[in-house]
């Protein structure tokens, strides 16, 4: 279901039925590692993708960015310029 690449490759599928008895495929809740990274601030044109490219030359490891960060909605950790995050070593 999903590529050797992607977070969610090891993680543990489950069948769910909902409340209207169809059974679909769910993934199990993914346990964030507790990383320690460093500090960086947001820049005016940063997105997750761009400060990837800069941190790993890989725009598609932004999640690791996300990881290592509070934020429910990774996009929010880019919305406030200044504002200071923390981007892991790789």
């Amino acid at each position: 279901m999903f590529l050797e690449t992607s977070r969610y490759f090891r993680q543990k599928q489950i069948d769910v039925v909902t409340k209207d008895d169809r059974t679909i495929k769910a993934v199990t809740l993914r346990r964030l590692p507790t990383v320690n990274g460093e500090a960086t601030a947001i820049e005016e044109s940063d997105r997750l993708d761009i400060i990837a490219q800069r941190q790993y030359q890989n725009p598609t490891w932004f999640w690791h960015i996300a990881d290592a960060n509070t934020e429910l909605e990774a996009n929010d950790l880019v919305k406030e310029v200044g504002r200071v995050i923390q981007i892991p070593k790789q």
